[in-house]
């Protein structure tokens, strides 16, 4: 079997080769195949290749596919059986806060629904813990928030910097909330999220300057100790940062 080279851009259904030597071979099958699923070219119900098959693919070991294939099965996104076979499963079943899951998703999210239901589960979870920021946060909390919110002021004309600086700012809040949880749930979703480049957008410096201002009502809101005003005003801002830059609601 003759191996391609770089990107597959075979028919439906045709794995993507690999280099023979990457860095972590199981990883690179895992990731392969992730895609190929969470793509549509193994449908749920379909099965992946046999083992031999993955094996001369992917130019790999028994030992890495098994390990592969345990690996998607963790993930929710395959069910082996012996003398039966993989089978793809439905979506239903993905744990989709597994980070390669996540990404590919996202990836091929072509109509923005899990990126349009991230956005509600970040205003959902954000927003609450704004309010317990408002009751629980000390004068270190406040003060380094409003060295964040500063900061943004400055960066107004450079987006890049603004971007990172509004996932700081962001878990800077989350972190004075106390809700370890919740955090963590953000944190994995918005990672994943942030990568793509239809979730970042390219805000223009009057985009970031009405980003800042919902921050400074959100920050004004969590000094005061307002936890109400600090919940409403978190997912405002969430839910109206994400109309400005969702792809469909811009002219291009």
């Amino acid at each position: 079997m003759t191996r391609a080279r770089g990107k597959n851009t075979g028919p439906p259904g045709q794995l993507p080769s690999l280099p023979r030597r990457p860095a972590r071979l199981a990883l690179a099958v895992i990731e392969a195949l992730t895609d190929q699923i969470v793509s549509g070219q193994f449908p749920a119900g379909s099965q992946l290749p046999p083992e031999p098959t993955l094996c001369e693919i992917f130019g790999v070991s028994r030992i890495t596919v098994r390990e592969a294939v345990k690996s998607l099965e963790e993930k929710g996104l395959v069910l082996a059986r012996q003398g039966s076979g993989t089978t793809v499963t439905e979506q239903d079943g993905w744990t989709l806060l597994d980070p390669i899951v996540l990404a590919a998703v996202v990836r091929h999210d072509s109509q923005l629904t899990l990126l349009d239901q991230l956005v509600d589960v970040r205003a959902r979870l954000e927003a609450p813990m704004a309010a317990q920021a408002a009751r629980n946060a000390s004068a270190t909390d406040i003060a380094e928030i409003a060295a964040l919110l500063a900061l943004l002021d400055s960066q107004v004309e450079e987006q890049g910097s603004f971007l990172e600086t509004d996932v700081a700012f962001h878990d800077r809040i989350m972190r004075a909330s106390a809700n370890r949880l919740s955090r963590s749930i953000v944190r994995t979703v918005h990672a994943e999220a942030r990568k793509s480049y239809r979730y970042s957008g390219a805000p223009t410096s009057t985009e970031c300057r009405v980003t800042n201002d919902e921050h400074r009502a959100v920050f004004e809101c969590i000094r005061n100790r307002d936890e109400a005003g600090a919940e409403q005003s978190m997912a405002q801002h969430i839910l109206s940062a994400w109309e400005r830059r969702r792809p469909t609601h811009r002219s291009d």
